[in-house]
């Protein structure tokens, strides 16, 4: 991927470029980049101003550093987690989460529903519950939630009622249901019950619902799933380019001292500045604002020195070149030979806030190859 973003930098370089030639490039340069991170248009910026959810924002601040590189690759299940918030406003126990952004592609690997627990109701009398039985059930016939046939079960735990806080319980299978059958969806049903198996009324427990309580204690669907894109192998030869892509006047050529002066560098690292403000994204993309994903540039002259890196092929390469053994033989390239990945948080075209993380992103470091 961080080639295709290095021949992003090129795709625009021309020694007299005309206004309607640099549009169009440009134009061209940011479909070929929405590409890499794997959509087809900018998710349109949410209506009007929207926090999300403190579990994405901590998710993504556990698994990325401030600049969005990834800090561990194995953190994260997969490498796409999405969030839904709850569609039915209802303050009873029924909750929906319309799924249509999940990608067909997309692998189902979790699915959790999270629930803020209240504090529970203060009872009168001497008989005080200290825990109750909640049970998430999948709902199978829309008008009949109560019958034999009418729901699944899915998850069942005791609760303690001397606490308030986040409740998550898994509920993979019924996902899996509503994204192989989209009409399956009839959504989902919560229970308290006290330690007999009798249903409570009114139930000492409640869970924060899509009304009267604040935003960030909204019920949540969270998905982990893996969309199947891989980095590539590493790029077999250097890309041309400056250091700073999003206004893209680096685009318009270099003279031909400063590309002469950049042969005469050694193979090294240099920065290469991605501003998502500044290419116009900043409207849908929460973190990072933009990264650092460097660049290889320099020369791989003969001999090659262990500080260059060189692959054994490498090597053999660059003799062959500087004794002339063979015509048509290059010396070796400068490219990098270690990538990381980034991550984005960012709203998609329905709003909700998904996390994905991206291969082969960022140079590490370079080398002779």
């Amino acid at each position: 991927m961080l080639g295709t973003f290095l021949l992003l930098l090129a795709l625009a370089k021309t020694a007299c470029p005309s206004p309607a030639s640099v549009s169009s490039r440009r134009a061209e340069a940011l479909k070929k980049l929405l590409e890499v991170f794997g959509m087809e248009d900018p998710p349109a910026p949410p209506t009007h101003f929207k926090q999300p959810p403190q579990y994405m924002v901590d998710l993504f601040n556990t698994v990325a550093n401030a600049d969005g590189v990834t800090k561990n690759p194995d953190i994260l299940e997969g490498n796409t987690v999405r969030s839904f918030l709850d569609k039915t406003h209802s303050e009873e126990m029924r909750f929906l989460f319309v799924l249509s952004s999940v990608a067909k592609n997309e692998k189902i690997l979790t699915a959790e529903l999270h629930l803020f627990r209240l504090w529970p109701r203060v009872t009168d009398g001497p008989k005080r519950h200290h825990f109750c039985q909640v049970s998430v059930y999948q709902v199978l016939e829309k008008d009949k939630p109560d019958t034999p046939g009418g729901k699944k079960l899915l998850a069942a735990r005791l609760v303690s009622l001397q606490t308030s806080g986040w409740e998550v319980f898994a509920i993979t299978p019924a996902v899996r249901d509503w994204t192989e059958d989209e009409s399956s969806n009839q959504g989902l049903l919560v229970t308290v019950q006290g330690l007999g198996g009798s249903l409570l009324d009114p139930p000492p427990l409640q869970f924060a619902s899509g009304r009267g309580h604040h935003e960030s204690k909204k019920p949540m669907l969270v998905l982990f799933t893996d969309d199947g894109r891989r980095g590539a192998s590493l790029p077999t030869a250097g890309f041309p380019g400056g250091s700073h892509m999003p206004g893209m006047a680096p685009l318009l050529g270099r003279s031909r001292s400063t590309r002469s002066l950049d042969r005469l560098q050694p193979c090294q690292r240099h920065p290469l500045s991605v501003d998502f403000e500044e290419i116009g994204w900043s409207g849908w993309i929460i973190s990072p604002r933009g990264y650092n994903a460097f660049h290889c540039k320099g020369s791989c002259p003969f001999p090659l020195g262990e500080n260059m890196r060189p692959t054994n092929h490498a090597t053999v390469q660059s003799i062959i070149n500087a004794l002339k053994l063979s015509e048509g033989v290059s010396s070796p390239c400068c490219v990098p030979d270690k990538l990381y990945s980034i991550n984005l948080l960012y709203f998609d075209d329905d709003e909700n806030v998904v996390l994905k993380q991206y291969d082969d992103m960022v140079a590490g470091s370079c080398g002779c190859h």
